[in-house]
């Protein structure tokens, strides 16, 4: 595991970005082609809008794929996750393909399959990340993270304190507007991916990163895994550091 400590949200996007649009172009000039997961959500505003604006990158031929979204949600609600990625990245770059997991299908098993063929048919270049409050990666909270999950996409139940921090961002008016259920791609789907960037600014996040990157790898804490994967870095302000014994 990298760990990248700078002095604002901002400089850590620029940063993170950069690392992210180095592995896409190399993966273009060694295959071709290159294929990302795009996570959304708050934290990853400054990585997101400096990754698209990264020089020397051939939408053309990138295939995009995202981590999770919320089931039952129409992907023009405004906390959808398609949507996200719809308006600050397909619409303003025009990969080649975007791969959105549709959370409303009617047959969200199969909707699930399907996702998860699409992600298995060929390697993940780079997987951008963040850290819940809770510490959870993608929407693997503790109660429902496992390590060993034979599924790469799967449906799961959010808890109350992931349910509030999607309140707190600003993404629905009050608890009860918040889905119970979403989709994920899951954490032994995670580790067969290619090069983590995982974006973790704001001082609310500081004990889920000191968990996350200096206590035991646990699904109690899924981002733990961070220690584990072996292409990780991950990108702190000085905020979600503080709480850090070692620098």
């Amino acid at each position: 595991m990298e760990l990248r400590i700078f002095d604002t949200s901002l400089e850590l996007g620029v940063a993170a970005a950069a690392d992210a649009a180095e592995v896409v172009r190399a993966a273009i000039a060694a295959r071709g082609q290159a294929r990302i997961v795009v996570a959304t959500g708050n934290s990853q505003l400054h990585t997101v809008e400096a990754f698209t604006t990264s020089p020397g990158i051939d939408w053309s031929v990138v295939d995009m794929f995202h981590l999770d979204e919320y089931a039952g949600m129409s992907a023009d609600h405004p906390a959808s996750f398609r949507r996200w990625i719809r308006t600050r990245v397909e619409e303003r770059v025009h990969p080649r393909t975007v791969h959105y997991m549709e959370g409303d299908a009617v047959d969200l098993d199969a909707e699930l399959r399907r996702y998860s063929e699409l992600l298995d048919a060929a390697p993940i270049d780079v997987t951008f990340l963040g850290i819940g409050e809770n510490g959870h990666i993608a929407f693997n909270d503790p109660h429902v993270a496992d390590f060993e999950d034979s599924h790469t996409v799967r449906r799961v139940t959010l808890d109350d304190a992931c349910r509030r921090q999607q309140v707190g961002e600003g993404h629905f008016s009050s608890l009860d507007e918040v889905p119970l259920e979403a989709c994920t791609v899951t954490c032994s789907a995670l580790l067969r991916m290619g090069r983590w960037v995982c974006s973790v600014p704001e001082l609310r996040k500081a004990q889920a990163v000191r968990c996350a990157v200096e206590g035991p790898v646990s699904e109690a804490c899924p981002a733990s895994l961070v220690q584990r994967y072996p292409d990780a870095a991950v990108y702190l302000d000085r905020d979600s550091a503080s709480l850090l014994t070692h620098r």
